[in-house]
């Protein structure tokens, strides 16, 4: 009867544990979200950028996407980084947005530095006496005035904080544009294959365009606000997410959710040395770094929910 039981059990252990395998072999694995990363350092060769005392934007740009990218290795190992450079090189926007969508990225992220212009001072320093003449021939006479002399200096701009951006929505034209000519990157096989012939102004191709272009735009708003939330977290002053109505043509060129992170101010000697220094740029990284995994595991708690 022993023999019997523990048959009967070891027979009942063995009938669950290949249920549960069959289970868990036919429940479809879900997508993942957040497949691969497209980095931009912006600028780069003979288009420096802004330029501080001491330093230039393209080489901060650079230095914060190098440490981004391995960083990003060791926290999201599971997503696939793609540079669009890792030396001082120039290339144009449309080669970038080229890199990006060649790549098929789910996202881009460029990474920039700011500046702002020098503050005007001036202070009255005395006067002086200055002649001057009124009329014409023998009705002309000699007259004096006093005149305030001043002084005028410049300080550097105490601008400070971070800025995060997308495209505005008066570009969702060029958005949908992007997203009509580069549709076979992110439509499925079937999809595309079906869709291939037809013509690019065809309702079924604008209508998708449209919906990829609403829906991507959220996702880049969404992304702008956590990165700035992040960064007033560790103490950095936000100077808000927000619509860029000019000057950035890539992000509405790629076809992916798109954010360019103005990391600080180059003109403020203060922000100067945090930028340039490796704790500085540490804390940036960790900064994107909190904010990519909050919008990848967003992305992943909708997919769930889809699929439910």
């Amino acid at each position: 009867m022993k023999r019997y039981l523990a048959a009967l059990i070891m027979l009942s252990f063995c009938w669950f544990v290949g249920m549960s395998f069959v289970q868990d072999k036919e429940q479809p694995q879900p997508k993942q979200a957040l497949r691969k990363i497209v980095i931009d350092p912006g600028h780069g060769g003979s288009d420096g950028g802004a330029r501080g005392k001491y330093s230039s934007e393209k080489d901060i740009a650079l230095a914060i996407s190098l440490k981004l990218e391995q960083m990003l290795h060791d926290e999201i190992p599971d997503v696939e980084i793609v540079m669009t450079r890792r030396t001082d090189v120039f290339d144009k926007v449309i080669a970038k947005a080229n890199i990006a969508n060649q790549a098929r990225g789910d996202l881009f992220v460029c990474i920039h530095v700011n500046d702002a212009p020098p503050q005007h001072h001036s202070e009255v320093v005395g006067h002086h006496t200055e002649t001057y003449y009124k009329g014409k021939g023998k009705k002309r006479k000699k007259l004096t005035r006093k005149v305030t002399d001043y002084n005028y200096w410049t300080t550097p701009s105490s601008a400070k904080g971070t800025e995060t951006y997308i495209y505005g929505v008066q570009k969702t034209d060029a958005k949908k544009e992007a997203l009509s000519e580069n549709m076979d990157l992110y439509l499925d096989s079937a999809s595309a294959k079906e869709l291939k012939d037809y013509d690019p102004n065809d309702p079924t191709k604008m209508m998708i365009s449209t919906i990829k272009t609403q829906q991507y735009f959220q996702r880049s708003a969404n992304l702008a606000l956590t990165i700035e939330e992040e960064f007033q977290k560790v103490g950095r002053i936000s100077r808000q997410a927000q619509q860029r109505q000019k000057g950035i043509w890539v992000l509405q060129a790629v076809a992916m959710p798109a954010v360019l992170i103005e990391t600080g101010f180059i003109s403020n000697p203060e922000e100067e040395d945090y930028l340039n220094s490796e704790d500085g740029q540490r804390e940036i990284c960790e900064v994107i770094i909190r904010s990519l995994k909050r919008y990848k595991y967003s992305l992943e708690k909708q997919m769930s929910v889809g699929n439910k």
